[in-house]
């Protein structure tokens, strides 16, 4: 499937500590290079990431435009994670709770949700992939400390 809508303008990125997400955990330094990936994503490669993505998403147009109605996109968040050597994400979803919300009216199954929180998740992950695949250059610098104990064999 394919889904035909042009790619929203990047998202601007907060400066949150990852640990805060219940998703993520990040290990050492803690200079998550949000500005220079904001560029990057600013000089193409959120909109290369978006239409590979789109090319393969299972999202329609009307889960694209709760998307939109929504302003999920704004929440996303890309960091760079030295320890792992890899671009870290928090990708934007609907609540459980979103009927009781009364959230967007074509909101109307849980399905739907699904599908919009589903797509949110590997957006995420397509743009992590271009990032790290054609953007950043940098190696991890995250060294383990000297006073790690031995273990024997």
């Amino acid at each position: 499937m394919t889904l035909t809508v042009d790619p929203p303008a990047p998202p601007t990125l907060a400066a949150v500590d990852p640990n805060e997400y219940e998703d993520a955990e990040v290990v050492g330094d803690a200079d998550y290079r949000r500005d220079e990936l904001e560029a990057f994503l600013r000089e193409g490669a959120w909109e290369e990431a978006f239409e590979e993505w789109a090319a393969t998403s299972d999202m329609d147009e009307t889960d694209w435009r709760i998307v939109e109605d929504l302003e999920l996109v704004s929440r996303y968040d890309f960091f760079w994670d030295d320890f792992a050597d890899r671009v870290g994400y928090h990708a934007p979803g609907l609540p459980e709770d979103w009927k009781e919300r009364d959230l967007h009216p074509e909101i109307d199954s849980w399905g739907t949700v699904s599908a919009i929180n589903a797509g949110l998740t590997e957006l995420g992950q397509v743009v992590c992939e271009v990032l790290k695949a054609e953007y950043i250059d940098w190696e991890a610098s995250y060294e383990a400390p000297d006073d790690l104990p031995e273990f024997d064999d």
